[in-house]
């Protein structure tokens, strides 16, 4: 197989990733189409030799053309309208067609989309990625082009607005932490069943390089295959507050190997990320209970 073939063959394998995450940043197929054509446009025409993650670089990719598509819309809006944003989903959808946009819809929830509708695009990049498909705050941060800290606070403003709740006092963090110790519990005991019913149907798992070095896997989608990563695992895990959020660490000789944090969305576990690198279990606050 040659290099041209190779990465044909990357990109279809990881075609339908990069769709779900240009759709619910941009909440249009057509223009989701686009930009997972952009990147393969820029793919085609980049060296990608040095390239470790290749799906994290289309990731990056996609999510740059999606900020473009959407800082573009948000300009046209204020130009026509002033300083009111209106909501242009039916415009879209109207133009939009037929089967695929409903199925795709369908899969993410109306509601969800018409709130992310309502986001800047900053906030909307943001939330996506990190809550939706566990991107790390620093990579998010890097695509913005603003400091992890402002990147963590977009994402968070974002996450009230989907929950409706206006000020972070409100968020049960009780019950957070109530999901992480269920979980944990469940896969330690191998209850199958139980874990299903904590994760969202399209959970993402993600490990980092130095998690994948020791052997997992890089990327694990879906409640069913996350749930069987899981079951009858997690042995030596034990509850922590990871940057003042519920997860989980694993520890050996009282030294952190691995933190999993965890984004919950609606009680639901939306995404579990496996952070092995030394530098960056470093720079978190770890608390473990």
């Amino acid at each position: 197989m040659d290099h041209t073939d190779w990465l044909v063959r990357e990109f279809e394998d990881n075609r339908a990733h990069l769709r779900a995450v240009a759709y619910r940043m941009l909440g249009s197929t057509s223009d989701a189409e686009d930009a997972v054509q952009e990147a393969w446009i820029r793919l085609s025409r980049t060296d990608v030799s040095d390239v470790d993650n290749l799906v994290g670089w289309l990731t990056t990719v996609v999510s740059r053309v999606s900020l473009n598509v959407l800082q573009r819309r948000k300009s046209l809006r204020e130009d026509l309208y002033g300083t009111e944003l209106v909501d242009d989903g039916a415009e879209r959808a109207g133009a939009m067609a037929p089967e695929q946009e409903m199925l795709m819809a369908d899969s993410i929830g109306s509601a969800l989309m018409v709130v992310l509708d309502t986001l800047g695009p900053a906030e909307r990049l943001a939330f996506v990625l990190h809550d939706l498909f566990a991107v790390p705050f620093d990579e998010i941060a890097a695509i913005l082009g603003r400091s992890g800290a402002a990147t963590r606070q977009l994402a968070s403003r974002a996450r009230r607005r989907v929950h409706g709740i206006d000020e972070p006092a409100t968020v049960d963090a009780g019950r957070r932490r109530e999901v992480v110790e269920a979980f944990l519990r469940a896969a330690r005991t191998g209850r199958f069943e139980d874990l299903l019913e904590l994760l969202d149907p399209e959970v993402v798992l993600r490990a980092d390089e130095t998690v994948v070095a020791a052997g997992a896997r890089g990327e694990v989608l879906g409640a069913d295959a996350v749930a069987r990563t899981f079951s009858g695992r997690a042995q030596g895990a034990g509850f922590a507050t990871i940057d003042d959020e519920p997860g989980a660490l694993w520890s050996v000789g009282g030294r952190a190997r691995i933190a999993f944090a965890f984004t919950i969305v609606g009680e639901k576990i939306v995404g579990i990320e496996m952070i092995g690198d030394p530098h960056r279990l470093a720079a978190m606050v770890l608390d473990e209970h």
